[in-house]
This record gives structure tokens, sequence and C-alpha cells, in this order.
């Protein structure tokens, strides 16, 4: 009796620490995909950057449990600083990150059931010193498995962008998380694509390694938003791999007007949704 007694006190003590939470965080949007290899991470990163450098409060959270890799895209290779009952996140470029690779050795798998990682993520969710946010970005794995399920309920996000590649077999897959949001009843759901084309550096001429078109296309025919397109640029796998995102290391190139404009469209129709005043 004195053991389910102390559990649910436990329990309720989570539940307000995620609640007090999300009481200073104004915004949350969850980036995800229905399969793995789309760029996801990458998006997720650039947009919290874009956001970053408009001004904005912005913080992720890294919530691929068992493959974390927004730490090694922002340059951050140290364990985050905590004063024994909160943890303090890290901060790169304007964004506070928290991350569970940052805990772990280098290269240690995450060997847990889904229960167990879902459990994780709510720590990580309450028990983390965001702070005032005005958007909180969570990075989530790709399907629709229990950690996608655990931060879409327990965030109550106002946005989704679901990522995908211009090929048929990616935007099977983005049908899936478009539908899974749907039930969810996120109120903002967006599509974009990635690796739309690859700029041929010496004609300029758009090379169509995986389609083009096909996000757009899909949007449409689902009847959300369409964010827009991010090309192909070896200059973004070089910025991910070296800790410094696309937006910060080529702030006028293509690649990056367009994860701004896709950052921009997408706190409009937050606001927009928000009505004047809000």
């Amino acid at each position: 009796m004195m053991a389910t007694q102390d559990a649910e006190k436990k329990r309720q003590q989570a539940e307000q620490q995620i609640q007090s939470a999300l009481d200073r965080i104004r915004h949350r949007v969850v980036v995800f995909s229905g399969k793995g290899g789309v760029g996801k991470t990458t998006v997720a990163v650039n947009l919290a950057c874009a956001m970053a450098k408009a001004g904005r409060r912005v913080g992720l959270l890294d919530a691929d449990v068992t493959g974390p890799n927004v730490p090694q895209m922002l340059g951050i290779d140290e364990p985050p600083r905590t004063d024994g009952e909160r943890l303090h996140p890290h901060e790169r470029h304007g964004v506070r990150v928290v991350s569970l690779a940052s805990m772990l050795p280098d290269g240690a798998p995450v060997i847990w059931r889904g229960p167990m990682r879902s459990k994780a993520l709510e720590q990580l969710l309450g028990e983390t010193e965001w702070g005032d946010l005005d958007f909180l970005i969570a990075d989530l794995p790709p399907g629709t498995g229990d950690e996608v399920l655990t931060i879409a309920q327990r965030t109550s996000p106002q946005a989704a962008v679901v990522v995908t590649t211009p090929q048929e077999v990616a935007l099977l897959d983005a049908r899936r998380a478009i539908g899974f949001a749907v039930k969810l009843e996120i109120p903002i759901i967006g599509l974009v694509e990635n690796m739309s084309g690859l700029v041929c550096p010496h004609c300029g001429g758009s090379i169509e390694l995986f389609g083009r078109g096909g996000g757009r296309r899909e949007a449409s025919e689902r009847r959300v938003a369409f964010l827009g397109t991010i090309p192909i640029d070896p200059a973004t796998r070089e910025g991910g791999d070296a800790g410094r995102p696309i937006v910060l290391a080529d702030p006028d190139g293509v690649t990056s007007k367009a994860f701004g404009k896709i950052a921009s469209d997408l706190e409009e129709r937050i606001a927009s949704r928000d009505g004047p005043g809000a």
C-alpha cells in the first residue's frame, strides 16, 4: 500500500514538473518523419537556429533517444550542467539544447524498451530548466512509436513539421506521419520537402536526384500546409558534421534562405492561429 502511494506521489510530482515547464513555453513544435534518412534532424536544428537568429527564445529537445544526433550538429561534446535537481541546457547559437547523447559515453547504444524511452523523455522535458521560451522544438524519432506519442501528448504542440523527400517511398511514410498528426488533432500540420534537387556547381541547373514536387503534391492532397523545399547542398552536410548549421555557416546561401523562409512561414501560421494580442 505504501509503495503504491509513493509511486502515485512521484507520478503527480512528475506531472507537475512537466506542466510547470510547459507553462513557460509559449509555443511547441514537433518535427518528425515517417521514415529515417530524410534529414529530419537537419531540419529541426536549422529551424531552431533560424528562429534564434530572428530574435526568438528557442529550446531544442533531442527526443530521438536511440539515435540522438543534435549535439553533433551543434558542436556539443560535454555533459550538461546540473544543480542536483534540475538539468541546465547547453546553449549554442542562441538555442537551449537538451539531448540524451550528451549524457552517455561516446558511441554507447541505448538498448531500452519503449516505456523506458518514454520515461526518459518525460524526465528530460520536466526536469530541465528551460526558462521562458517562445518556441520549443522537439526533434522526434522516425515513425509513430512510443516516444513520438509521448512527446506529442505531453507537450500539446501547436504545430507539427513533417519532413519528407520527393521520392514516392518517402511520401508513403509521410502520409502516415500526417495521419498521425491529424489523429492527435495537432492544429497546424506542415510538410517540408528536403533534398529537393541538387544545384549543379558548374552550370547552375538543378539535378533532380530524388525527383521534385512530390512534397507539394502530397501536402495538397492531404490538405496540410506546404512549408517549402530545401535543396541538396554539400555545405549542409559539412556544416552538420562540423557542428555549425548551414543557416549560420552560409547565411546568404540558397539553402539558408530556404530554411529562413520555412521558419518565418511557420511562425506566421502559429501567430495567425493565436489571434490578435495573443
